[in-house]
């Protein structure tokens, strides 16, 4: 596996592999690697004949100072997770990704507005910032995203719309450990005991899930409301049921559609996010 620095030496051998007639698949990341991110990984190394992963903690996208001084890093443990698996790997410095002060914007719509972008502001901006330039960079044929971070996902897809890309966004399955958590760098913030306490989010949801047939979404909205409240240690920050394609709010569940349950909640001050996609 390449390990590579500056945007110049990325681009001289992801066109070298090119000109071979290779499909290149990127993952970008911000580090702190865990079997979610190794799934993309290896759906990437599954479609694609040549795989790169960038692992940069964005500054952009972070609307609190102290949640990106306190976003984990650990690369030398991410190296080893990805070497067997990744051929190139790009360690940008924040000085090589943003050469001068990034002033873009772009219209999302209503995608940034709601749910993380209502609560994170400028959270997509600087999403959608770092996100196209490690396109411009690598020029990928496909890149992958994980649903857990749907909203993410959702904007990055009419990102490329945008720009006019000809990248094909994956998206893959939220991967969860044996108690449901689901993978997240965060999760190493946890203290040992609220560890312990996390499956709670999901197996919410998960009941939640059983309702679409008896529940209006409202009434789904104010049962995991209420469930929040009857447990001390969370605090919920957002409950929405939307819509999959253009996360609209859903009043009422219409046959044939794909919907999800959508939450953020913080548990020993660190803030989780988690969803739960159903057909009716």
């Amino acid at each position: 596996m390449n390990k590579v620095y500056s945007s110049e030496e990325l681009s001289r051998l992801v066109s070298l592999q090119r000109r071979q007639g290779k499909r290149i698949g990127f993952v970008p990341t911000m580090g702190a690697l865990h079997k979610g991110h190794y799934a993309l990984l290896q759906k990437a190394r599954e479609e694609c004949d040549f795989v790169v992963c960038s692992i940069f903690v964005n500054p952009t996208q972070f609307n609190n100072a102290n949640d990106l001084k306190n976003y984990p890093r650990n690369l030398e443990q991410d190296i080893t997770l990805i070497a067997s698996i990744c051929d190139l790997v790009f360690l940008p410095s924040v000085e090589e990704v943003y050469p001068t002060t990034p002033q873009e914007t772009y219209d999302f719509g209503s995608l940034d507005k709601v749910m993380e972008g209502a609560f994170r502001p400028g959270h997509f901006a600087g999403v959608a910032m770092v996100v196209r330039r490690f396109f411009d960079m690598v020029q990928p044929d496909r890149a992958y995203f994980g649903k857990k971070d749907y909203q993410q996902a959702v904007i990055i897809q009419r990102l490329v719309d945008i720009c006019t890309f000809k990248i094909h966004i994956v998206l893959v399955d939220t991967v969860r450990e044996p108690d449901g958590v689901a993978f997240s760098s965060r999760n190493a913030l946890l203290s040992a005991d609220k560890r312990k306490e996390a499956p709670f989010i999901y197996q919410t949801l998960s009941e939640a899930k059983t309702f679409i047939n008896s529940k209006t979404p409202l009434e789904i909205k104010q049962w995991i409301t209420n469930r929040f409240k009857e447990n001390n240690s969370f605090t919920l920050e957002y409950v929405e049921v939307v819509d999959a394609n253009h996360l609209n709010y859903v009043t009422a569940f219409q046959p044939g559609s794909k919907s999800l349950i959508c939450l953020a909640a913080w548990l020993d001050n660190v803030r989780l996010i988690d969803n739960i996609e159903f057909n009716t």
